[in-house]
This record gives structure tokens, C-alpha cells and sequence, in this order.
């Protein structure tokens, strides 16, 4: 079984003013979250840890996990409200973010809420996006992955949001305590670019990575592919040419994509995964940008089966 940690929240569309009312779409959300019901869609046992709020947000963004087969066990429910992402698209066609987050039921997880020994079961811990840098929460998932490094794999998304952590430097020092226990790195071409103010290529970000104790770092480059390291050297994965309707989710699909071929193969060990060959980690990618590439032809964090996977990969091979 996965345990995803971090956020859950409300992304909240906001359609141009008609006379004295904003039309709103509210939308389940969060990279974590997304990232769980694209484990439970491909078949993978997925559970969420995470703070929700008792509020009617709440409340929805806990049945939606129930609704896709996420165990929510691990949910530590609080008093705080529910993180709202706003997008606010003017008359011109042109949108405009907020984010409404301080005090929210996400960043409020505490020690306390944690389980003091995972259920047997749990083979791998998923990390991301910014309750790795946002205060308790941060302190309190970085503890929980210190403790459980080197028993169970470690996969990390930085999934880099300058806008909601603000302090670059900041987010820099919190996700270190991730990167140095980390087994798998995932990170996408634009949190590179953003990390290091476009001063490393991926494949010097890779070998930091890498020196720090990884056994795999996968680099996204969106419509271009993806590119593996380990200790066996590099592969890359072109990407599929597909009509791209919406690239939300894109880095989520392809990280649970990632993480439940590892699974299927028998793979997903801290051991096994810094063992991995070239062939079987152009196999990975290829998985991988065949499940982002379904999901960026849909609107929404709409993350495929299985099926859709196998069916998207039928029509070519990536490799390259």
C-alpha cells in the first residue's frame, strides 16, 4: 500500500461577472490528493495522510477519497478551514490567481497526529508539493519520513508553488530534510528551473539528487518526455504527440504512474529500485508519459485506469 501526504484542497473556478454574481466551480484538489486517486485508479492500494477541516470542504474532499477507494484512516480532521486556490478568469478571457491557505486544516497537522507505527502493509511514503515547507505540517511529514527511511521507500515531488511559500530560501532548506531520505525524485523541468533560478541543467540537478543518497531521480519536460538517473546511467522517453486540453494533474498522473509499475513488477524496494537497469527504467517512463499523456487530453485532474494507460501506450512506443 501507498501512504500520499500532504495537502487536500478546494480549487475554486471562478467564471467572469454576470451582472452581480461570479459563476464558481468548486473542484477537488491538491497535488497529494490528485496523486492518491491516481494510485486508487490504477488499481494500487492508496491511503492519504493529511489534515482535513470539519467544514462542508471537508467534508467533500473526504467523500471524494471515498468515492475512489483512497483509505482515509489516516485523516487528522481539525477545526481549521479548508485551503481555497482561486481562479479568477476576467472578461478578457484572462485568469488570476489567490491563494487563501494561512491557518488552513492542511498545514495544522501536528506529531500528535501522526500513527506511531505504520500498519505492515505500507511499502511507500509519497511527499509533495508545499506542505513540505509550510509550518507544523512540514516539520511534522519531514519527521515522519526521517523515521521511516531506509524501511520503506521515500518518493518525493517538490512540485515547487513560489507563490504559496513566498521565502525561496525557505522552501530550499525545509525540502532538503526530504531530499537527503528520499529513495525516488520526482521532479518536473520547472521546478529545476525555479529551484536554481536556471543555473543547473537537469542532469546537474539529477546528480545532486543523486548524491544525496536517491536511487532515482525522474526529470518531466512536459511535451518533450521524461529522463531517468540512477547509478546505471540516464535514459530518456519521448512524449506522446496528443491534443493537449489541460496539463493540470499531468505531474501527479505520471508520478502515481511511476510508482504503480514499480509496484507491478515487484520493484518497490529501496534495493530494487537503485538496481533498476536502463531497459527497465525506459519501461517505467514509458508507463509513465503514456499515463500523463491521457490525462492532459481531459479537463481537471482527471488521471486514468489502467486500461486508458495500456490503451495510450498501444498506439507507439516513447523510447528514444
Amino acid at each position: 500500500m501507498f501512504l500520499v501526504c500532504g495537502e487536500a484542497l478546494i480549487d475554486l473556478f471562478v467564471a467572469p461577472a454576470d451582472g452581480n454574481e461570479m459563476p464558481a466551480r468548486v473542484v477537488a484538489g491538491g497535488s497529494p490528493f490528485n496523486l492518491a486517486v491516481g494510485l486508487a485508479r490504477l488499481g494500487m492500494p492508496a491511503a492519504f495522510l493529511g489534515g482535513l477541516s470539519r467544514d462542508r470542504f471537508g467534508a467533500f474532499l473526504a467523500e471524494r477519497l471515498t468515492k475512489e477507494g483512497v483509505d482515509g484512516r489516516f485523516l487528522a480532521m481539525s477545526d481549521g478551514p479548508t485551503t481555497i486556490s482561486a481562479i479568477v478568469t476576467a472578461q478578457d478571457g484572462q485568469p488570476g490567481y489567490s491563494f487563501h491557505g494561512e491557518g488552513a486544516a492542511d498545514r495544522l497537522l501536528m506529531p500528535a497526529d501522526l500513527p506511531a507505527v505504520l500498519p505492515p502493509e505500507i511499502t511507500a511514503l509519497i511527499f509533495g508539493s508545499y506542505t513540505m515547507a509550510v509550518e507544523p505540517v512540514a516539520s511534522t511529514l519531514a519527521a515522519l519520513a526521517e523515521r521511516e527511511a531506509g524501511r520503506r521507500v521515500i518518493s518525493v515531488d517538490p512540485n515547487l508553488r513560489p507563490m504559496i511559500v513566498g521565502d525561496m530560501a525557505r522552501w530550499a532548506e525545509a525540502a532538503e530534510r526530504f531530499y537527503r531520505v528520499a529513495t525516488i525524485i520526482k521532479a518536473s523541468e520547472e521546478d529545476i528551473r525555479i529551484a536554481w533560478q536556471g543555473q543547473l541543467s537537469i542532469g546537474e540537478a539529477a546528480s545532486y539528487w543523486l548524491e544525496r543518497g536517491a536511487g532515482l531521480v525522474v526529470i518531466t519536460e512536459g511535451q518533450r518526455g521524461a529522463t531517468a538517473f540512477n547509478a546505471a546511467g540516464q535514459v530518456s522517453v519521448r512524449g506522446r504527440p496528443v491534443r493537449v486540453v489541460d496539463t493540470v494533474a499531468a505531474g501527479d498522473s505520471f508520478h502515481a504512474a511511476l510508482l504503480a509499475q514499480l509496484a507491478r513488477a515487484g520493484r518497490l524496494s529501496p534495493a530494487a529500485i537503485a538496481a533498476l537497469d536502463l531497459p527497465a527504467l525506459a519501461e517505467l517512463l514509458d508507463y509513465a508519459t503514456a499515463a500523463a499523456a491521457v490525462t492532459v487530453t481531459r479537463r481537471g485532474a482527471d488521471l486514468p485506469t489502467d486500461a486508458e494507460v495500456q490503451a495510450a501506450r498501444a498506439e507507439g512506443s516513447g523510447c528514444r
